[in-house]
């Protein structure tokens, strides 16, 4: 499993999605001009790669299922 491409490419986007997550809970609970100015954006960027993580889960699981 750990050698497969796309399994590396699907831990690849979730460990996205937890930095993006990190760093905006981390501007969140700072607050001040950082938040102000860039939490919206945080967040939308975080659903993007959820969504794009998500996908990349289904096809892994799609296109694995017949190889086990």
């Amino acid at each position: 499993m750990p050698s497969d491409p796309l399994f590396i490419i699907v831990i690849l986007a979730v460990l996205a999605v937890v930095v993006v997550l990190m760093v905006g809970l981390g501007g969140f609970a700072g607050g001040g001009a950082f938040n102000k100015r860039n939490g919206n954006k945080i967040m939308r960027l975080r659903i993007i790669a959820q969504f794009i993580a998500v996908l990349l889960i289904l096809g892994y699981i799609y296109f694995r299922k017949d190889a086990g």
